[in-house]
């Protein structure tokens, strides 16, 4: 296909008409000379762990866990940070949500504790962030916070963020 494009362009310079304008802001990648295992090297597998609900009761973690059981994504709540820390240490964590109201949690610290894992970088920590607490981006942005809903979630928004935060298909 590109050497017929290119003795198409051929062609018309050939008699004298004016040059197709290329309207790409890029050159074409050129996939035929690329090792397709260069490709496979890039590519990251999706997240394979839970679900971790940082909140003052199991009540959030029983809703999020009946909006995932057809994906059968395990879905684990703690109500205080070094529980939390304790479970993303031990156990396959994928998505952190931390509800920023609940009692004796800095949601900063505790995202940053997470992030301070090894292994830890691509666990993805979002706040549930209600009405009165002051959200601050740069802080969040330097512990490494993914994002924030803001409450009352509405059912398709929770399950379309941890669906994109776990690879899975919508």
């Amino acid at each position: 296909m590109v050497d017929q494009r290119a003795d198409e362009i051929a062609k018309i310079t050939a008699r004298g008409l004016p040059d197709v304008p290329e309207r790409r802001r890029r050159r074409r990648p050129d996939f035929d000379l690329t090792d397709p295992s260069d490709y496979l090297k890039m590519r990251k597998t999706p997240p394979g762990g839970a679900v971790l609900i940082v909140d003052r009761g199991p009540s959030c973690r029983d809703h999020v866990a009946r909006l995932l059981a057809p994906r059968k994504v395990e879905v684990e709540w703690t109500d205080s940070a070094s529980a939390a820390i304790r479970l993303c240490d031990e156990t396959p964590v994928s998505v952190v949500l931390v509800n920023t109201s609940t009692p004796e949690v800095d949601p900063y610290a505790l995202c940053a504790s997470i992030k301070g894992l090894a292994g830890a970088a691509r666990i993805a920590v979002v706040f549930l962030v209600g009405s009165d607490f002051h959200y601050d981006p740069a802080r969040a942005r330097a512990v490494g916070v993914r994002g924030l809903l803001d409450k009352p979630i509405a059912d398709r928004h929770l399950s379309a963020t941890i669906k994109r935060l776990l690879s899975l298909p919508l």
